[in-house]
């Protein structure tokens, strides 16, 4: 051990990374391996973005801006999301940031005291565990199930809250599981926040990416909740910019104010061409976003069928790029069954342990690849079961 590793303050924790790490060394050994296991858009980021990015570098536009970001792009966010979702906001209101992961850990900063339980819906995107033990907060799961499509359940929430409970992470629609928790659900929440004092931090990064008949609901739009939530939201997902690390806080202008400062110290400002290039992702055409979802619409459409003829279930995933599939029929936990399918088909896809699931029954699928390489993992998928099935 190093002195350095020797006197690491409390705060830093051991994180498992060790499967991801074996999975992607046992890849970088194979050849023809069909990665389903990322969360990084196939497509390339649209062409009149890149364009406005080269643009902007020639007109020297590499200089700091302001640390909550362009005064044009905070005003096309909330254009954006007052179009979108009804927020009403205003360019005051936004903080730009070097993608979501930024926004989550300064609200989690600004917000999380020493003991505090911060409520977070599961399975998740454990980043929100990391930044909640860095502020000493203590993260409590809040599970969903296949049997509900993996949507949250306010009774589920409801016997959780405690008298240290302090945050509540709403992510719908969801990552790993693709769950679109409905309108109906969301009041609930709401209720349950206004009536326990809780804050939100809600997680709308999948927004845009819907599948009829399902629909979203801003949590901040509903009656009492604007001055107790913090919207995040960004372009990674949506328009294949998750390189470009531009993300955003929307939040009532004396918050802003308060993590001006903190943001700052963090990172100074997200990269001036990325915020460009952002800029003419929500004013530019919107071609591409909308030829991309509907690619997206269709992988899924076919997958989900695929996935049942095979002998899966899985909850019904309403949006994002992910179906979270229970493989416990296979007769293997969730992590051996992704090593073996990996190294016996070059088949790639990640289990809901990594995803803080309890369970070993779970893989999460993303639909990332083009259709017809979807079409020959699963053939390679249906092979591999057919040898282990008991």
């Amino acid at each position: 051990m190093s002195l350095l590793t020797g006197r690491l303050a409390p705060r830093i924790v051991e994180e498992d990374g060790s499967f991801r790490t074996r999975m992607l060394g046992i890849a970088a050994g194979m050849k023809d391996v069909i990665a389903l296991g990322r969360g990084d858009p196939d497509f390339h980021t649209p062409k009149h973005i890149v364009d406005a990015a080269k643009a902007a570098l020639d007109a020297n536009a590499h200089h700091y801006t302001g640390p909550t970001g362009l005064p044009e792009l905070r005003q096309a966010i909330a254009q954006d999301l007052k179009s979108s979702y009804g927020l009403d906001y205003n360019a005051g209101n936004i903080v730009v940031t070097a993608g979501v992961q930024e926004s989550i850990m300064l609200a989690m900063l600004a917000l999380v005291e020493a003991g505090d339980e911060v409520l977070i819906t599961s399975p998740r995107f454990t980043t929100y565990d990391t930044a909640v033990r860095l502020c000493g907060g203590v993260p409590v799961p809040v599970p969903t199930f296949e049997a509900k499509d993996f949507a949250l359940d306010p009774a589920e929430i409801r016997k959780r809250i405690t008298r240290r409970t302090k945050v509540f992470v709403l992510v719908s629609p969801n990552n790993p599981t693709g769950a679109v928790t409905p309108p109906a659900v969301i009041r609930q929440i709401a209720d349950l926040a206004i009536k326990h004092d809780l804050l939100i931090i809600a997680d709308e990064i999948y927004a845009k990416m819907l599948y009829a008949p399902n629909e979203h609901l801003s949590i901040a739009t509903l009656p009492g909740m604007k001055e107790r939530t913090i919207t995040l939201n960004g372009f990674s997902k949506t328009y294949a910019m998750t390189g470009w690390r531009v993300g955003y806080l929307a939040a009532p202008l004396d918050f802003v104010e308060k993590v001006t400062e903190p943001r700052h110290t963090l990172s100074i400002n997200t990269c001036t061409v990325s915020q460009h290039a952002a800029l003419a992702a929500l004013t530019g055409p919107q071609d591409a976003l909308h030829a991309m979802l509907a690619e997206y619409a269709e992988r899924r459409a076919w997958l989900m069928p695929a996935l049942t003829d095979a002998g899966f279930t899985f909850g019904h995933p309403g949006g994002a790029f992910y179906i979270y599939t229970n493989v416990a029929y296979s007769g293997l936990p969730a992590p051996l069954f992704c090593e073996r399918l990996l190294k016996e088909t070059g088949v790639m896809v990640f289990p809901g342990t990594m995803f803080g699931d309890d369970s070993t029954d779970y893989i999460r699928i993303s639909y990332l690849q083009p259709l017809e390489r979807i079409k020959v993992a699963m053939d390679r998928i249906r092979g591999f079961t057919r040898g282990v099935r008991p």
